[in-house]
């Protein structure tokens, strides 16, 4: 793996991680716009999860490139959803947010 790819993998890895950490940890400035979403309380887990999971899956994409190719979809897709789910909000303003999310995963995926 190239050291571009491994800084964008670390990069996607960190903020996959602290999405997820700040949706587990009830950070305002996530669960917020998800009730305003409309997103279930009872998702938030579950999403909090998903997002660490796909963090840890491009850390072990270090060692098992197989795993981070499988992480960094899994990350694309769920901030894809979430690009879904802002516009589905009618909360054009927020969709940068997602994709800002999804962006060095895309990266990573794409220099792996």
């Amino acid at each position: 793996m190239s050291t571009t790819a491994t800084v964008v993998t670390a990069v996607a890895a960190f903020m996959a991680g602290f999405s997820g950490a700040a949706v587990l940890l009830r950070a305002k400035f996530v669960v917020e716009p998800l009730a305003a979403y409309g997103v279930p309380r009872t998702w938030w887990n579950t999403l909090g999860l998903l997002k660490l999971a796909g963090a840890l899956g491009l850390v072990a994409g270090f060692w098992l490139p197989v795993v981070g190719v499988l992480a960094a979809v899994g990350v694309v897709l769920y901030f894809a959803g979430a690009v879904i789910t802002v516009v589905r909000a009618k909360a054009y303003g927020h969709v940068a947010f997602p994709l800002v999310y999804m962006a060095p995963a895309a990266a990573a995926l794409a220099l792996m």
